[in-house]
């Protein structure tokens, strides 16, 4: 499956942004979909992660109660919704699949297979 994020932008502190994370082909029920960013002069780290079939989710402490993974109703794109974000949300943000992920390790950025080219995420205060 080939993917391809989109979205991102500047936004100020307390606002809202949604990122795209388009696939070549259905990905519900077939892929498990992960987020990870990085910031500048900052390791990649796991944004949140969403089971094959949406039973389960992840998310890191930092961005748990504010964003949200979700698919949409043709099941071939997957969003993060970013609520409240703030500075620290700063970062150039990376959708991530897995057709056989092991779900404990979700977190791995090498459990997924599948990148896609990543969306740059500003937020201004």
């Amino acid at each position: 499956v080939q993917l391809q994020a989109s979205g991102g932008g500047l936004v100020e502190a307390g606002g809202s942004l949604r990122l795209s994370c388009a696939a070549s082909g259905p990905i519900f029920g077939r892929y498990a979909i992960a987020w990870f960013r990085q910031a500048p002069g900052k390791e990649r780290e796991f944004v949140g992660s969403r089971s094959r079939t949406g039973g389960g989710t992840s998310y890191a402490d930092s961005v748990r109660g504010r964003f949200t993974i979700s698919t949409d109703n043709t099941k071939t794109t997957a969003y993060l919704q970013m609520n409240n974000v703030n500075a620290e949300d700063t970062a150039v943000y990376t959708c991530a699949a897995s057709s056989q992920i092991i779900w404990s390790s979700r977190y791995d950025a090498g459990a997924y297979a599948y990148w896609g080219q990543g969306t740059q995420v500003t937020v201004s205060s």
